[in-house]
C-alpha cells in the first residue's frame, strides 16, 4: 500500500513537470570561435621566448644576422662544440664566410657529431614550439641525431597558433608537401621509467634557437 503510494506520488510530480514549459535552453556554441585567446602580433617574439624557455628550450636573441654569427661563435665556443654539421648550402656560404668552422660533408655523420645547425618553417608562438619539415636539406637526422640541436630562425616566422604554422607550410609548397612536418617542443625527453624524467631520451638533450630580428622598427 505504501510503496503504490509511494509509486503514485512520483508519476504525479513527473506529469506535473511535463506540463510546465521547457526550461530556457542556453544558446548553441560558436565551434568556429577560437579555442584560446587571440596572442597579438605585437606580442608574438615574447610570448614564443616564455614558451619556449619554459620549455627548457636555450633562446638567443639577435638584433641582425651579424648578432647572430657573433652569438653563434660565442655559444659554440663556450660549449666546446668541436663539430657543427650543417648542410643547408646557403647556411654553409655565410657560416663559412663569418669564419665559423663547420662540417658541412655527411661522412660518419652518426660518429662523433655533437650538434647540428638548421633552419625551420615556422615558430609557433603559443606553443613556444619549432616546426620543422623533412624539406629541409637536412631532412629528419640533422634534428634527432646530435645532442644539441640549434636553430636559426627570422621574428618573420613567428605566428601565433600550429593552424598558422600549417598553413605557412601549404603556401610555401603548394601541392609538393614535405613527407614530414613536425613540431619540435624543447629537447627530447621521457619519463617512462618509474617517472624520472630522462633529458635527451630519443633525441637532442638541447635546443637552442637564434632569433633574428628581421621586422621593421
Amino acid at each position: 500500500m505504501y510503496e503504490a503510494k509511494s509509486k503514485e506520488i512520483v508519476l504525479r510530480r513527473v506529469r506535473e513537470a511535463l506540463a510546465k514549459s521547457a526550461p530556457f535552453l542556453p544558446p548553441t556554441p560558436d565551434f568556429t570561435s577560437p579555442l584560446h585567446p587571440v596572442v597579438p602580433v605585437e606580442d608574438l617574439s615574447l610570448v614564443f621566448a616564455e614558451m619556449f624557455i619554459k620549455n627548457a628550450g636555450v633562446f638567443i636573441y639577435c638584433d641582425d644576422q651579424e648578432d647572430f654569427f657573433d652569438q653563434l661563435y660565442v655559444y659554440k665556443k663556450e660549449q666546446n662544440l668541436q663539430h657543427l654539421c650543417v648542410w643547408e648550402t646557403n647556411l654553409q656560404g655565410a657560416l663559412q664566410q663569418a669564419g665559423i668552422e663547420i662540417v658541412t660533408d655527411e661522412e660518419n655523420f652518426i660518429q662523433g657529431v655533437e650538434a647540428s645547425l638548421t633552419t625551420c618553417e615556422a615558430l609557433v608562438a603559443r606553443t613556444g614550439s619549432v616546426m620543422v619539415s623533412s624539406a629541409n636539406t637536412g631532412g629528419r637526422r640533422l634534428s634527432i641525431y646530435p645532442s644539441t640541436h640549434m636553430v636559426v630562425a627570422n621574428a618573420s616566422q613567428l605566428v601565433p597558433d600550429i593552424k598558422d604554422a600549417l598553413q605557412r607550410v601549404r603556401n610555401k609548397y603548394k601541392e609538393n608537401l614535405p613527407s614530414m612536418v613536425s613540431l619540435v617542443s624543447g629537447p627530447s625527453r621521457t619519463a617512462d621509467i618509474e617517472k624520472t624524467l630522462v633529458m635527451g631520451a630519443h633525441g637532442p638533450k638541447q635546443l637552442v634557437l637564434f632569433l633574428i630580428d628581421d621586422l621593421p622598427h
